[in-house]
């Protein structure tokens, strides 16, 4: 099939998708996932839950959002110094983020 035919298949298709114009190849770019880093956290199991229960790839939405929180913590809140909280006891202050 040439490219005409394509083209006319196309539009003939109410499902298919749009052909991307000729800028759209030229102004794309190849975006590839960040590595991720590997942790153990502790999240209550309701959490965990209601994102398991979602599917498959849980994860990475729990990635998104906290990804989300910090891209829209980047410009709400300006970067602060760690905090000195007093607690009793024999350990003294602690400091926090």
């Amino acid at each position: 099939m040439g490219d005409t035919e394509i083209r006319r298949a196309v539009k003939g298709d109410p499902d298919a998708a749009p052909i991307a114009p000729k800028d759209w190849f030229e102004r794309a770019r190849l975006v590839e996932p960040r590595p991720k880093m590997s942790v153990s956290i502790r999240l209550d199991k309701d959490v965990i839950k209601w994102f398991k229960n979602r599917g498959r790839g849980y994860q990475t939405r729990i990635n998104a959002v906290l990804r989300a929180y910090v891209e829209s913590q980047a410009y709400a809140v300006p970067q602060r110094s760690p905090v000195t909280l007093e607690r009793s006891g024999r350990r003294g202050p602690r400091q926090i983020l």
